[in-house]
């Protein structure tokens, strides 16, 4: 049984773990629709705000919503060009209004999408966290050396920083034992930090600069506007969610070793529903279970809800004070890359390990897997081979989760099965 003190430091350390990925959506977004400092402020700490209470939404788990799965929830990457390509064309408002209504339809869909998860067996949902894990290698590679598109991309200093980070990491992992052993990747994240700061690296003036106590206010940027377009294009954002979410559902099933049934990822579904309502509410985001938290729990063996209930709990603190929240900004992305190598590492490693389960040996099998996963990575590292394409189409395939998926799902059904082979 964990010490209350022993849960809340790991649940920060899976608030660390998926905090990048959650605060560079309000920064991506703010900067391109030309928000002021104050506004910018506003989007981060209801961002957070509203990610807190998501997760700890999700794995309440009552009799119609939660998958009572220790799955974080975060703002998705899909709805970033979406959501800016709205806002020009529009307002914010609009944006908003796309939000509430397409939370409400991920709701009422859930049970329906339920229905498909026959489509899902071991080779399918193998070959679905193998993609994950692997789609998300580059994003990892682009952090250990600075983080795409910073001025000191690839300098020796970034690759010396992830290198001091994830040695660290495997340090104590391999030397420690019990506690210490299960947050090797805080431990990691505070002595890469401390690195960082004496190379001259390590900036508190956002801190300095941020509030000490904000609260999220409903329709912060004006009363939601209704516009059928943005509302079929942001429909169409949280169906890809859907899906890469029911990939991620399967990944802490195979961590947590429990079998994930129907009923949990149909209620996992609707939690993620209203949690994207709530993001409309709050001008924030819609939200998808975060890939990145599948990593820790795989590698520090912690299987433990309340944990994932402290990081919620860590968030909503956080969005209530900005000037806390500004202090976890202070952590170099080359830092946190360095401890993403192996978080993302072992994710695909958790897909190697279900796919164990799967003849390989058989040309069905190694076809579904093989195609699978080269088309899945390829669009996640080459999405731009998709931009000729119409807005919706580019949207749905960019994601490698999802094209890989598809793919898995048809060829699955489509190639021959000899009546003695076996999945």
């Amino acid at each position: 049984m964990l010490s209350k003190q022993k849960v809340v430091a790991l649940g920060f350390q899976h608030v660390l773990a998926m905090y990048a990925g959650a605060v560079v959506v309000p920064l991506i977004v703010g900067a391109a629709l030309h928000l002021n400092e104050t506004q910018m402020a506003y989007l981060i700490a209801a961002d957070l705000f509203t990610c807190g209470i998501a997760t700890i939404l999700q794995v309440w788990g009552g009799k119609y919503f939660g998958s009572k799965l220790p799955v974080v929830l975060g703002c998705t990457f899909t709805a970033v060009g979406p959501i800016i390509a709205i806002g020009l064309a529009s307002n914010l408002a609009t944006v908003y209004g796309a939000i509430i209504i397409s939370g409400i339809f991920v709701i009422l869909a859930a049970p329906l999408y339920g229905k498909i998860l026959r489509f899902f067996p071991t080779i399918v949902t193998g070959t679905v966290v193998t993609i994950i894990g692997l789609s998300l290698i580059p994003v990892a590679m682009n952090n250990v050396a600075g983080g795409q598109g910073a001025p000191d991309f690839g300098q020796p200093r970034n690759l010396l920083l992830a290198l001091i980070t994830l040695i660290v990491i495997l340090v104590v992992n391999r030397l420690a034992k019990g506690f210490l052993r299960a947050i090797s990747v805080l431990i990691g994240l505070a002595v890469g930090t401390a690195a960082g700061y004496f190379m001259g690296i390590v900036d508190f003036s956002g801190v300095a600069k941020a509030s000490i106590f904000s609260i999220a206010e409903p329709f912060y940027f004006g009363t939601p506007q209704i516009s059928i377009t943005a509302i079929v294009t942001m429909i169409l954002v949280n169906i890809v969610s859907m899906v890469e979410s029911t990939g991620v559902y399967f990944a802490v099933g195979k961590a947590t070793d429990q079998k994930v049934e129907q009923r949990q990822i149909v209620n996992g579904l609707r939690s993620e529903g209203v949690a994207i309502t709530l993001g409309g509410i709050f001008n924030a985001f819609p939200y998808t279970a975060f890939s990145q938290n599948v990593g820790l729990i795989t590698l520090t063996k912690v299987k433990s809800r309340d944990v994932i209930f402290a990081a919620g709990g860590i968030m909503v603190i956080l969005g209530l004070l900005p000037k806390l929240a500004a202090v976890t900004t202070v952590i170099p992305s080359a830092v946190l890359g360095g401890a993403m190598i192996v978080m993302f590492g072992s994710v695909a490693v958790s897909g190697f390990n279900i796919l164990s389960g799967v003849d390989l040996r058989k040309e069905r099998n190694l076809l579904i897997v093989a195609c699978s996963i080269a088309i899945g990575v390829g669009s996640a590292t080459v999405p731009q081979i998709f931009d000729q394409l119409p807005d919706f189409a580019k949207m749905l395939l960019q994601s490698g989760i999802v094209t890989g998926s598809l793919t898995a799902i048809v060829l699955n059904l489509i190639l021959p099965e000899k009546k003695t082979e076996e999945n």
